[in-house]
């Protein structure tokens, strides 16, 4: 390994390919030269509350109704649950985080994620929150975020082994 790649850094795009930390990628346009564009494979609806606790014992998540559509979606103002296309890994040196592209910024939503911690492994989920009093717009497989891989000081002790792991795997 040379000195440089030791060092804590986001990772390139060839490093990213390398690790093969993203699978399923439908096309070449989506290896952004310090991350990967992640698609929407599906929308849900929230139709219930979630609880959220301080260890988990009594964390319940919403009940969502998963919207069905053909080549696109129109969504009205209010907040979805959307999954990925893509099936992430991330390796044990590194962490990931992802950011909405600027194109769904400038329509007026917003896309929030948590960290992918080292160890996750699967389809994840994310926060579509939708601003634009007008809605918007999805095609099927619409570049919705763009996930940043940076690389640990050393590599995790533990890894992610909590329930979301190996979530939404086709």
């Amino acid at each position: 390994m040379q000195k440089e790649d030791s060092e804590n850094m986001i990772l390139p795009k060839h490093m990213i390919e390398e690790r093969k930390a993203v699978a399923g990628i439908a096309h070449q346009s989506q290896m952004q030269p310090v991350g990967v564009d992640l698609t929407l494979g599906e929308v849900h609806a929230f139709e219930g509350e979630g609880k959220i606790d301080f260890d988990n014992s009594k964390r319940r998540l919403p009940k969502t109704r998963k919207l069905e559509f053909g080549d696109e979606i129109t969504l009205g103002k209010g907040c979805y649950k959307v999954i990925f296309n893509e099936h992430v890994h991330i390796p044990s040196d590194c962490a990931a985080f992802g950011f909405p592209r600027s194109s769904l910024l400038r329509c007026g939503a917003n896309m929030h994620c948590a960290v992918w911690d080292p160890g996750y492994d699967g389809r994840s989920e994310s926060l579509l929150v939708v601003e634009n009093p007008h809605g918007i717009v999805l095609e099927k497989n619409a570049k919705l975020a763009q996930l940043v891989f940076v690389r640990l000081a050393e590599e995790a002790r533990e890894l992610y082994s909590g329930v979301y792991k190996g979530e939404n795997k086709k």
